[in-house]
């Protein structure tokens, strides 16, 4: 598995420890879906809420912050004996800050959930309509659930 790191912001320290608790997570999320995890590529990005908003505006149309974006790539391009990039995701440090305050768990537990949500959402699910919200919740708590990460973990 290979994950890109990109951070953009300066508004929290991305943490080497943080970093190999998000590639267990991908790898976690992955392994729930059976999905081979050798040759994957994925690129997780950190960025302020004026950079996330700003793309927010312009893939979808919706102008104002959010705390996590996911763009899978699409799987026809898949080639033999290449890495096959999951996609990238897109995450506000400022927004997962405050997110993790208002919940009142850690804000590495928060980033590492936006991650899980994410790894969903670039492997094809999605929580629109109420049915598919129950899948991806369950595999999102199956995935925390097996990386030991709870809510009630660690305070802000």
């Amino acid at each position: 598995m290979n994950i890109l790191f990109d951070n953009r912001q300066d508004f929290f320290v991305i943490s080497e420890e943080l970093k190999e608790k998000i590639e267990k997570c991908i790898k976690t999320a992955l392994n729930i879906e059976n999905h081979i995890i050798d040759n994957v590529e994925v690129s997780v990005s950190f960025v302020t809420n004026e950079e996330i908003k700003n793309i927010n505006s312009e893939f979808r149309n919706i102008d104002r912050e959010t705390d996590v974006l996911s763009f899978p790539m699409d799987f026809e391009f898949f080639e033999e004996g290449m890495p096959f990039i999951l996609g990238d995701i897109i995450i506000s440090t400022e927004k997962a800050v405050e997110q993790a305050k208002e919940f009142g768990h850690s804000i590495d537990r928060e980033i590492l959930y936006l991650v899980c949500h994410s790894v969903f959402h670039l492997l094809g699910y999605d929580h629109m309509e109420e049915n598919e919200k129950i899948i991806m919740r369950s595999k999102e708590k199956e995935t925390m659930k097996l990386m030991e990460v709870f809510k009630d973990e660690e305070k802000f």
